[in-house]
């Protein structure tokens, strides 16, 4: 079991403009050629912070027309939130907030198996890793640029805290990087 953060952003460094538009990623590329549909069968539960669920809720449609489904997973996630949000028919969520290093026990028991799959933000994704939780990093690179927006991975990571363990060229527009994450210093300081 491992716990991967698999996501996209732009050739910059943001997986969201300022507002939490991902209208520039669409255009990229589909999900059936990536890695997803691989990807997604071996995820057993997923995390994903207030502004990822909030952001699929208001896209339903364009997440159903991508996906097929307003809600398109069917593992459990936790969906990470000092607020109260609404909640989603037909869909295993639990809403929590406090430290990660918790929750994740209960998401490796709920995953039994198969990975957990920290959806988004990259801050969410950056409390995994500082917990010494987060095992890889999966970031699909666009060739966009956005100038400015939420960022990937807020955090300072310096050798040899990532190791490249492939690289993925999808169509003319995207390449996938995947890293593994080398625990044992969590502060990013080389």
């Amino acid at each position: 079991m491992k716990t991967q953060y698999y996501t996209a952003a732009s050739l910059d460094g943001f997986i969201a403009t300022e507002d939490d538009s991902l209208d520039w990623l669409f255009p990229l590329g589909d999900l059936d050629s990536s890695s997803y549909p691989e990807f997604i069968s071996g995820v057993g539960a997923l995390a994903m912070g207030s502004a990822t669920y909030e952001w699929i809720l208001r896209n339903r449609e364009k997440v159903a027309a991508e996906t097929g489904a307003a809600w398109p997973y069917t593992q459990p996630a936790w969906v990470f939130s000092s607020r109260k949000l609404p909640v989603t028919e037909g869909a295993t969520i639990r809403f929590v907030n406090g430290d990660v290093r918790c929750i994740h026990a209960e998401m490796q028991i709920a995953a039994g198996d198969k990975n957990i799959w920290i959806v988004g933000g990259g801050d969410l994704a950056g409390q995994f890793y500082d917990a010494g939780l987060l095992d890889e990093l999966i970031v699909q690179i666009g060739s966009a640029t956005l100038g400015k927006g939420k960022p990937l991975f807020p955090r300072r990571l310096l050798h040899p805290v990532l190791h490249l363990i492939s690289v993925r060229q999808m169509g003319t527009s995207m390449v996938e990087l995947h890293y593994e994450i080398r625990q044992g210093n969590p502060s990013g300081t080389a």
